[in-house]
């Protein structure tokens, strides 16, 4: 069976999955099953159709597993925001064909990833406006301590979810270029790897605007996701375990730095090492306190979908931002362990695959930008999951693909055109290769 083939096959079972989730929602709030979960199913086959049928035309050789993945991610979210708010999946939903189409300009615009090399800088400088794009006055937005969004008028968005995929482009072209100067020209000091200063500074200036996200932006999860992603670049270039040793080093120091000093990261400290403090729990310590609750309510199996409890009777919310922050503890509570286990599978599977597609990679940037991507993917589930389940502090990142949010479908959608359009350059044949640069 071809690639293409077993992908289109693989997105049957997401269509079913969201049918049936739709149907036991359908269920549970009025005891009445009708057509309207196989119309949804319906038209969530049909929009990952085209999808496939674009992908088939334009990258015929891609990894054959990459979208299916996100259609069942998509699946997830768009049932469970819909058992949040119907409104917010419906506006969910729309987003999901924008991101459809911005992936497929993506791919239209970018056929030959070198172009990206050529544009390095300013590709960096448009990552490091978006980052700080939020502290700007009268259009950055300040949720819950942190700068995250920016408001233009009636549109709002989180200039960082773009930001990481233009600081991974220049990551990965820049270690391209130094990857082997790095290791030739370092030495050893104390047994430690030490790289020649001069081509070093990109790590002190990762490192150095990491720090800055948590004093002007106040973002502890996009701080380590950023500088996450950077050190896995590091280590797949220059293959040193040191180099990556000292950035996880600077990167402590300084965060504990700012937790000591930073009154915002501090609180965030205090509130993830003692949610349930008297004076915090129902307070600053109500969101992860009610977090950690929703999940062990939830159990093995799970509540079911559409029968936990979200507010109190006086209307009280009693798993805070559901939709977004805290989707994860809503999946856990109606699908328990098992459910939500089912869930970072997924993601695992597609971070797996998007690794495998660095190891397939031919040349340089490409396995570079195609590492990075993934890990940078598989931080952010990491960040918030981990904050969810108190195993680091809370932060305002989303959950890709599930988390109720635009920025975040879009910026992904992109990311995943990217990892698509590597895939595709290195699995095709030493001939197709020649005949798609005559296209």
């Amino acid at each position: 069976m071809s690639a293409r083939n077993r992908e289109l096959l693989a997105l049957v079972p997401a269509s079913l999955l969201l049918t049936a989730g739709f149907a036991a929602i359908f269920i549970q709030e009025s005891d009445v099953l009708t057509d309207s979960s196989l119309i949804y199913g319906a038209w969530f086959l049909g929009l990952c159709f085209a999808g496939h049928l674009f992908l088939r035309f334009t990258l015929p050789y891609a990894d054959p597993y990459m979208f299916p993945l996100v259609a069942v991610l998509a699946c997830f979210g768009l049932v469970v925001i819909y058992r949040i708010d119907a409104e917010l999946a419906r506006e969910q939903a729309q987003w999901f064909v924008v991101g459809l189409a911005l992936f497929a300009i993506t791919i239209l615009l970018l056929r030959d990833l070198r172009v990206l090399e050529r544009y390095r800088y300013t590709i960096a400088l448009v990552g490091l406006v978006l980052l700080f794009l939020p502290r700007v006055p009268v259009i950055g937005q300040q949720v819950n301590g942190a700068y995250l969004g920016v408001k233009l008028g009636p549109i709002s968005f989180q200039p960082a979810e773009f930001g990481k995929i233009a600081i991974i482009i220049f990551l990965a072209a820049y270690l391209r270029d130094t990857r082997q100067v790095l290791v030739q020209g370092a030495t050893r000091v104390l047994g430690v790897t030490i790289p020649p200063l001069k081509h070093f500074g990109p790590l002190l200036v990762v490192w150095g605007a990491a720090m800055l996200m948590l004093v002007f932006i106040r973002d502890l999860g996009s701080s380590l996701m950023y500088f996450g992603g950077f050190l896995a670049l590091l280590y797949v270039a220059t293959n040193r375990l040191s180099f990556v040793t000292i950035g996880l080093g600077l990167f402590a120091l300084g965060a504990w730095f700012m937790a000591s000093t930073v009154s915002h990261v501090q609180d965030r400290v205090n509130i993830w090492l003692d949610p349930f403090k008297p004076e915090w729990v129902e307070k600053e310590g109500y969101q992860i306190a009610q977090s950690l609750f929703a999940q062990a309510d939830g159990g093995l199996f799970g509540t079911g979908l559409g029968a936990s409890l979200l507010n109190s009777p006086g209307g009280t919310p009693l798993i805070p931002v559901p939709a977004t922050d805290l989707i994860y503890a809503v999946i856990a509570n109606e699908l328990g362990l098992v459910g939500a286990c089912g869930l970072i599978l997924v993601y695992m599977l597609l971070a797996e695959r998007g690794f495998r597609t660095a190891t397939l990679a031919s040349d340089s940037f490409s396995k570079l930008l195609a590492a990075g991507l993934s890990a940078v993917f598989a931080l952010q589930v990491f960040v918030i999951v981990g904050g969810v389940t108190r195993v680091i502090p809370l932060t305002g990142v989303t959950l890709p693909f599930v988390s109720y949010g635009g920025s975040s479908i879009l910026a992904n959608f992109v990311l995943l055109a990217l990892l698509l359009l590597v895939s595709d350059r290195a699995r095709r044949p030493a001939g197709a290769m020649g005949r798609r640069g005559l296209r």
